[in-house]
């Protein structure tokens, strides 16, 4: 067992290493575009599937509440959160379009939405993006292994340097941090 986990424990540290070596600049574009966007008073519409929408509801809680400083709340909405919300689009119109709906419902040009899917394939999280950019907001992708179709359709995408799911979403949860403690610092130290 401590082989094992020695194992587990490397692998994470690898993928945190390609990170590094691989992905620096465009966490640096990520948290200038939120940033940008929270500071000319737009939001962010965070989501994806499983872990991932938790990690959506954990980076909306950070940034509606706080990372590390006293700071007013900044605009943040998981789409992961509203079960009544969720099953009724999901029995109306089908469960790909749960994002999308909430997307022209609550967004707006100036506006981020961010989708997260481990594979970049999760057809919600596609067409949620989708309808992001019909409407002319700024997308993010996080994904891992190649990107899958989510690289390719947002305007900046973290992937994850990994094909195992676990190793990924502990890769997005790292940038997520990141992410929030750095647009916390550059919203209200940098005014100063």
């Amino acid at each position: 067992m401590n082989k094992q986990i020695i194992e587990i424990l490397e692998n994470n540290v690898a993928v945190k290493r390609d990170i590094v070596d691989h992905q620096i600049d465009v966490i640096v574009k990520i948290v200038n575009s939120i940033a940008d966007v929270l500071g000319r008073g737009g939001k962010l519409l965070v989501f994806g599937n499983g872990g991932s929408s938790s990690d959506a509801q954990h980076m909306a809680g950070e940034l509606v509440g706080r990372f590390e400083l006293e700071r007013s709340a900044l605009p943040a909405i998981a789409l992961t959160t509203d079960s009544s919300v969720i099953t009724s689009i999901s029995n109306d119109y089908g469960f790909n379009e749960i994002f999308s709906r909430q997307i022209e419902a609550l967004g707006a040009s100036k506006d981020i939405a961010l989708g997260i899917s481990t594979s970049g394939n999760s057809e919600n999280v596609l067409a949620g993006i989708r309808k992001a950019k019909n409407m002319k907001l700024t997308t993010i992708g996080f994904s891992g292994g190649k990107g899958g179709e989510l690289s390719k359709m947002t305007d900046l995408c973290f992937i994850a340097p990994s094909s195992s799911t676990p190793r990924i979403q502990e890769a997005h949860i790292t940038v997520i941090h990141i992410i929030c403690k750095l647009v916390e610092e550059k919203l209200y130290c940098e005014q100063t």
